[in-house]
């Protein structure tokens, strides 16, 4: 294999203005977004001295963003996705330039910070999905994929950048920089997609009850095996086998580190997460896309139960960069798989549930992980415990879910319908038209 198929694709750079005006938007945000997040929680805590009134503040935010995120799925559906992003980043940027200014302040607001904290949730939350159903409409169906790498790059990127960036500068200028910095870079992101033409939903303006129509959505994922299985999928990797809240206990009594060994576990998955997202290029070419999801997501699933396992720190940060490699690798494709199978008409809904599991579905796990240790008594038996169901779950899905494992990203859907009305699908790697089309209503 070459090299030039093994690098992250930047095919949809060099071939579409508009994917990279987007692409810019999203590499800044990242940075702004972490810069905002880790300023508030450092003036929380330096106001209140409350590590409870900082998980508060985040609660409020991830709720916030929840109900943002399926507001956001509806209206991407209805009107121009391209007005929708650009409103809800000038609010945005008013929102975050208000911290700036409560952060200045001989005397901060604690209530502003979280009053802020519900309008920037829901607001980003409301303009997530439009973000999201409009890439398929900048770039070709064939680079779907690599669209989507490109987009986790900057997510990783942003990741690593950000926190230590804001770290500096709180440190040194102060919070009230670390908001500014990131009103300024919605102000410039405002400047960089205002050129995008504009991205109404095809077929005609719906006037659905808000409610029927994301039943709508409901109704396309219950009859949608490949978008029911994606999310399906992602349930057994997030929900079962994350061991991320697990790390302070493990890092102090299962390895005998202090707090620089916890950090070593929390930055290993980032590390091959990225590493996963530099050598994508394979992602937008392999024939088989359904099998190298369900692939991926095994490999989470036996890297962190061989983290469990590890009695060594090294061996297990090796496991844990192993990890965030095969769920880079399932991110890609199950957003290219998404994207691909949902029409037009319900990108929007279908996006937002997608974005909706990703921003709680982590919180979920985390949750069960601590749960289930405190049940056995064993940090590292409660990691093996959910690698080890996380895998069982993926092996029922893909004996249960043939259409999952037959997506594929080389032809359009529709194709799949096609050839299986002429009597030729039952073999040839594709979903049968009740595997790849949404039920009729």
């Amino acid at each position: 294999m070459k090299l030039g198929e093994v690098v992250v694709d930047v095919a949809p750079l060099r071939s579409s203005r508009d994917f990279r005006l987007v692409f810019a938007t999203q590499a800044i945000s990242m940075v702004g977004t972490h810069l905002t997040s880790v300023a508030a929680s450092l003036q929380i805590y330096h106001l209140t001295g409350s590590s409870v009134q900082v998980g508060l503040m985040s609660l409020v935010l991830g709720l916030s963003l929840l109900v943002g995120l399926v507001t956001g799925g509806l209206l991407a559906d209805r009107v121009d996705r391209r007005k929708v992003m650009l409103s809800t980043r000038a609010v945005t940027a008013v929102v975050i330039a208000g911290l700036a200014v409560n952060a200045a302040l001989p005397g901060p607001q604690v209530w502003f910070v979280f009053v802020a904290a519900v309008l920037a949730g829901f607001t980003a939350g409301l303009g997530g999905p439009a973000l999201m159903a409009a890439t398929p409409a900048l770039v070709t169906p064939g680079q779907l994929a690599a669209a989507g790498a490109l987009t986790t790059l900057t997510a990783q990127l942003g990741g690593m950048a950000g926190p230590s960036l804001a770290g500096v500068i709180a440190a040194g200028p102060g919070v009230a920089w670390c908001f500014a910095i990131d009103a300024a870079i919605y102000v410039v992101g405002l400047a960089l997609l205002a050129p995008l033409p504009k991205l109404a939903p095809e077929g005609p303006a719906e006037a659905q009850h808000p409610l029927k129509a994301m039943g709508e959505g409901l109704r396309f994922l219950r009859g949608n095996q490949v978008v029911a299985g994606l999310l399906l999928i992602d349930v057994c990797a997030v929900v079962f086998a994350m061991p991320y809240a697990l790390f302070p206990e493990l890092g102090t009594e299962h390895f005998g580190g202090g707090p620089s060994t916890v950090g070593l576990l929390y930055t290993a998955p980032a590390v091959g997460s990225f590493f996963g997202a530099l050598t994508s290029g394979w992602t937008g070419r392999v024939h088989h896309t359904g099998r190298a999801l369900i692939g991926a997501v095994a490999v989470w699933g036996v890297a962190i139960t061989c983290f469990g396992l590890s009695p060594d720190l090294w061996l297990a940060l090796a496991f844990l960069a192993l990890a965030g490699f095969g769920d880079t690798a399932s991110e890609i494709l199950r957003r290219a798989l998404l994207q691909h199978y949902t029409p037009d008409r319900l990108q929007g809904r279908v996006g937002s549930l997608w974005l909706a599991q990703a921003t709680a579905g982590p919180s979920v796990g985390n949750v069960e992980a601590g749960l289930v240790a405190r049940a056995l008594g064993s940090s590292s038996g409660a990691v093996v415990l959910g690698g080890v169901v996380c895998l069982a779950g993926v092996g029922v899905l893909a004996l249960a879910m043939p259409g999952l494992r037959k997506a594929t990203l080389s032809r359009p859907p529709d194709a799949d319908a096609d050839a299986d009305a002429d009597g030729d699908g039952g073999g040839d790697g594709r979903a049968t038209p009740a595997e790849a089309s949404p039920a009729a209503d």
